[in-house]
């Protein structure tokens, strides 16, 4: 199996290269930049490349999969529109014209719901209503999968609700709390965080990435989207708390820093993974605190960036 990881050098674009690898895949990846550790790696920015440019390299790799881990979650709308919808269509046309009989596995967003009612775990049916920016670029880039899909290409969205593990960033809150709290214990001050009423579904990262591999090597994909989550609710200040007594931290933990833009001000997010369960045959297998104690072990190679 030759896979093409496009991302590698992210968050969770890193969790399905390193298993990938270990689980003796063909890797070959690409990015805007150079990516250490990688033997072959080509430069490339989705944002800024000419389809026929990227149909170039995908046909010299001729890998039997592509794995779009690449994005922003963060930025302008102008620059979240020219990563996550310019870019994956850029992709999606590249892989077209190239003709490759190749699978895409395309990275997608819980934030493409919007919020849901309260206690009622969200199915891949239910209509999507995005609340910020991020979430209406990453509905749109899952919009041309679904076109390239239906002009004949091999693809499915994997919906990725919360993800949190080793080497989160701070744009999201688990990394986010990972990196205050290191500062905090080195005598940095308090941890400031925004309202922690919400409630998520938190996946870890490494289950993230075997359901890229799942997707990759099954038979069939008959639904365009899977949502890949735990399949349950948890408060966001229930996750700080747990992260908090993991690191040893004892002092205060204030609510009262403004939220984060990237959510919408959503109450409430749960997973509903049956179709993922029954197409892929995978399911989450890392509970949150190991998540969170991964997160944590991974977090002091960046204490004090």
């Amino acid at each position: 199996m030759r896979l093409l990881i496009l991302g590698a050098s992210g968050f969770l674009g890193g969790h399905v290269w390193r298993q990938a690898t270990a689980a003796g895949a063909e890797v070959v990846t690409a990015g805007r930049a150079w990516l250490p550790g990688s033997p072959a790696h080509h430069r490339l920015d989705l944002a800024a490349s000419e389809p026929a440019r990227v149909a170039e390299i995908i046909a010299s790799v001729a890998p039997d999969a592509v794995a779009n881990c690449a994005g922003l979650t963060v930025g302008g709308p102008d620059v979240l529109a020219a990563a996550n919808i310019t870019g994956t269509a850029a992709l999606v046309t590249a892989m077209l014209l190239a003709g490759t009989p190749a699978r895409l596995v395309h990275l997608g967003s819980a934030a493409e719901y919007g919020g849901a009612e309260p206690g009622v775990a969200l199915g891949e049916s239910a209509p999507p209503r995005p609340g910020a920016p991020y979430g209406v670029t990453k509905l749109a880039g899952t919009r041309l999968v679904e076109l390239g899909r239906a002009a004949g290409l091999a693809a499915v969205v994997l919906r990725v609700f919360n993800p949190v593990g080793a080497g989160a960033p701070e744009s999201g809150l688990p990394g986010r709390v990972a990196a205050q709290l290191r500062r905090a214990l080195a005598g940095g001050g308090d941890v400031k965080l925004g309202p922690l009423d919400a409630v998520r579904d938190f996946v870890d990262a490494r289950d993230v990435a075997a359901a890229v591999l799942a997707a990759v090597a099954a038979p069939a994909l008959p639904h365009a989207v899977l949502n890949i989550g735990s399949g349950t609710g948890v408060p966001a200040r229930t996750l700080v708390k747990e992260l908090v007594s993991v690191t040893g931290y004892a002092g205060p933990v204030h609510e009262d820093s403004p939220g984060s833009a990237r959510s919408g001000d959503l109450d409430w997010q749960q997973a509903d993974v049956t179709l993922a369960r029954r197409d892929l045959g995978w399911q989450p297998r890392h509970d949150l605190a190991s998540s969170l104690a991964d997160l944590w072990e991974a977090s002091r190679d960046h204490a004090f960036r």
